[in-house]
C-alpha cells in the first residue's frame, strides 16, 4: 500500500527521484504514469495498471461518449516508466505541463497508487479541500466512521 508524503524536485530534463520506499516495496520494475484528477499525476504499479485497464475495457466507449472520453483521458496520457540507476524517472513534458509541474513536487502515497503534485498546487488543494472540517463533514456521506 502506498502511504506518506514526500518532497522532491524535478530537474531540467524532467527527472524526479522516486521515494525509495515506493521503489522497493510498491512500484516494481515497470509502472505507469498518467494524467490524474485535480491536476496531478497518477502512478500505478504494473498490477494496479492491469486492474485499471480491465475496468476501462469494460466501458461502452463506442456507444457512450462519456465512457470514451473517460478512457481517452487516462490512456492517451499514459506512459510506461522504469526507474534508472539513480532512482529517477523521466516525466514527459506533456504530463508536467498538464499537472503544472515546474520544479518542486509532492509525492503522495494514496493506497493503490502514487500521486505526483506540483508543491504549490498541493498546498492550495490542502488549504481548500483537506481541512479537518471538510473531512469530518464528509465522513457520513462516504460511509466512514471511527
Amino acid at each position: 500500500m502506498f502511504i506518506g508524503e514526500y518532497s522532491h524536485n524535478i530537474d531540467a530534463k524532467g527527472r524526479m527521484i522516486v521515494p525509495s520506499k515506493f521503489r522497493k516495496d510498491e512500484l516494481g520494475e515497470i509502472f505507469y504514469v498518467t494524467k490524474g484528477t485535480e491536476k496531478c499525476l497518477f502512478v500505478y504499479s504494473r498490477d494496479e495498471w492491469a486492474k485499471f485497464e480491465e475496468k476501462l475495457s469494460s466501458l461502452p466507449i463506442t456507444t457512450n461518449p462519456q465512457a470514451g472520453a473517460f478512457a481517452r483521458f487516462f490512456l492517451s496520457g499514459a506512459v510506461e516508466c522504469e526507474v534508472d540507476k539513480l532512482g529517477r524517472i523521466n516525466i514527459p513534458l506533456y504530463l508536467r505541463e498538464y499537472a503544472n509541474i515546474e520544479k518542486d513536487v509532492k509525492v503522495l502515497g494514496v493506497r493503490s497508487r502514487m500521486e505526483i503534485w506540483d508543491s504549490k498546487t498541493w498546498s492550495e488543494y490542502c488549504e481548500k479541500e483537506i481541512t479537518l472540517e471538510n473531512v469530518l463533514d464528509s465522513m457520513g456521506s462516504i460511509g466512514m466512521d471511527f
